[in-house]
């Protein structure tokens, strides 16, 4: 009687070690979100995260989706990240899957809809055949490889796709999740992972969610292509205000708070090196020497080159970075007219366009000009580059070499070309 509860005992308790280690070996779940824009610091991020969660031995990975979509090729990469793992994946649209987050929706192994989820719309820009035809293949050759229908998947990137009953013609299309369901876009509707992972027959120990680092948000939000051509533009306006004022102000301050944010954006989200940054400020120092120095020249030219260069390089895309840079450039010329034209009614801004009178009684014209060729005296207004001087006790209009001249500098006559008085600082 007393071996056999001995030998009950020891029953009990390797069924106890076996369903231990039953339990060690089924392994977490891991959630990783997908959320915002999808730009390279989303690829950095997920390429990181993976990296370290594949070493723990997942028992699966879902991916909670809600984006209206961002860059097509970081959507791509990000394709490829998800299909190259060896764990079951699930991609759970929480809300919404526009643009390029169709493709990374589709990327999974299984797709689930949570119940006020739409996904789709996933039009290019810009719209163009070639560009539409190789995203187009993207979302057709991961269809086919997770079983989707290629047609339903194409209809959401190209307007032309007509599928009765499904889609309408001339629109892109866009579905919830019981129509995502009801045509095999989606495996399953839920707001619960539990349901999911029930649903798919995954076992597991623990759910664990992976928070998106605050570094990695925010270099998602100042690496965006709208936000850099806001600062651009910004930077940009700001230079032209600095160029215009006497001294270093709130233009200088500004531009040069606009141009960090931009460089630290792209730099934060792995679009960049420091060695862009160099670059551009090399250019904007040409810039300043060629504006110093009278005519246009190789300064200006190579510092113009170098300041595009370096944006290209900190954005990572060239034709993300010629359309701000574009449209930076447009806008900025824009406001620089306004300002020159209507300076004089904003406050601090007065000093940009001469709003100085002087009643023409006090000055004298001389019959003659030559006689002033060498001659010192000091200017009474600002040269912008036109302004007044005073030579011997007489008021004369001038013209300044380039460079502005503040009110109050020494000046000294260097040409005179007819009824042109052209003057230099002294």
């Amino acid at each position: 009687m007393r071996g056999a509860k001995v030998l009950l005992l020891i029953l009990i308790f390797l069924m106890l070690l076996n369903g231990m280690a039953f339990a060690e070996g089924i392994g977490d779940v891991y959630v990783i979100p997908i959320e915002g824009e999808i730009t390279r610091a989303t690829y950095n991020y997920l390429r990181t995260t993976l990296r370290e969660v594949t070493k723990r031995s997942p028992k699966a990975i879902i991916f909670e989706i809600d984006t209206y979509g961002g860059m097509i090729y970081e959507a791509e990469r990000i394709k490829n990240l998800i299909i190259d793992l060896d764990v079951p994946t699930i991609s759970f649209v929480n809300n919404k899957a526009e643009s390029a987050g169709v493709l990374i929706a589709i990327s999974s192994e299984k797709v689930v809809m949570s119940f006020s989820s739409t996904i789709g719309s996933a039009e290019t820009v810009p719209d163009t055949e070639k560009v539409l035809s190789m995203w187009r293949s993207f979302l057709r050759d991961v269809a086919q490889l997770r079983g989707r229908d290629p047609d339903i998947i194409e209809a959401m990137a190209d307007s032309d796709i007509y599928i009765e009953g499904v889609s309408e013609k001339g629109k892109l299309l866009n579905l919830t999740g019981k129509e995502a369901l009801k045509y095999g876009v989606a495996d399953l509707m839920t707001d619960e992972y539990e349901e999911m992972l029930s649903h798919f027959r995954i076992k597991y120990s623990n759910i664990v969610r992976v928070e998106e680092p605050l570094e990695v948000k925010l270099a998602k939000v100042l690496s965006s292509p709208y936000i850099n051509t806001l600062f651009l533009t910004i930077g940009f306006v700001g230079m032209i205000i600095e160029i215009f004022t006497p001294g270093f102000g709130i233009g200088g301050t500004v531009s040069i708070i606009a141009f960090g944010l931009f460089f630290a954006g792209n730099i934060l989200a792995g679009n960049s090196q420091w060695t862009s940054l160099a670059i551009f400020i090399t250019g904007l120092i040409l810039l300043v020497v060629e504006a110093i120095v009278p005519g246009f020249g190789l300064p200006g030219i190579s510092g113009i080159v170098l300041v595009i260069l370096g944006t290209v390089l900190a954005m990572g895309s060239l034709v993300s970075a010629l359309m701000s840079i574009s449209v930076a450039i447009i806008i900025t010329t824009i406001i620089t007219i306004l300002l020159v034209k209507h300076g004089r009614r904003i406050p601090h801004l007065e000093n940009i366009v001469l709003d100085t009178s002087h009643e023409q009684e006090e000055y004298e014209v001389p019959a003659g000009y030559d006689e002033y060729l060498g001659s010192k005296g000091v200017s009474i207004s600002e040269l912008r580059p036109s302004g007044k001087i005073e030579i011997d006790g007489r008021r004369l209009d001038a013209i300044s070499e380039g460079a502005f001249i503040p009110r109050g500098s020494d000046i000294e006559v260097i040409r005179v070309e007819g009824t042109k008085i052209i003057v230099r600082r002294v």
